[in-house]
């Protein structure tokens, strides 16, 4: 669990510096898990699996942008 939570803050990290927004550890975190969330259904929609960890770690960092942007468009 430790390490889900770890991979969650790192996936909310680079997606928060790839998308220039400015966040503590506890918003990385949360965006890490909804992103990996989103990124996994929006892969699997398409019909892409991730095979190891950077896979799972790049899907994460894709559903974490676009919650990004969603987030972006509704409270901007």
């Amino acid at each position: 669990m430790l390490i889900s939570i770890l991979l969650g803050a790192l996936i909310g990290w680079i997606a928060g510096k790839l998308m220039g927004t400015k966040g503590g550890l506890i918003r990385n975190l949360i965006l890490g898990i909804v992103g990996s969330a989103v990124g996994n259904f929006l892969a699997s929609c398409i019909g892409i699996g991730a095979t190891g960890s950077i896979g799972a770690i790049l899907i994460g960092v894709g559903g974490a942008c676009v919650v990004i942007l969603i987030c972006r468009w509704l409270f901007d």
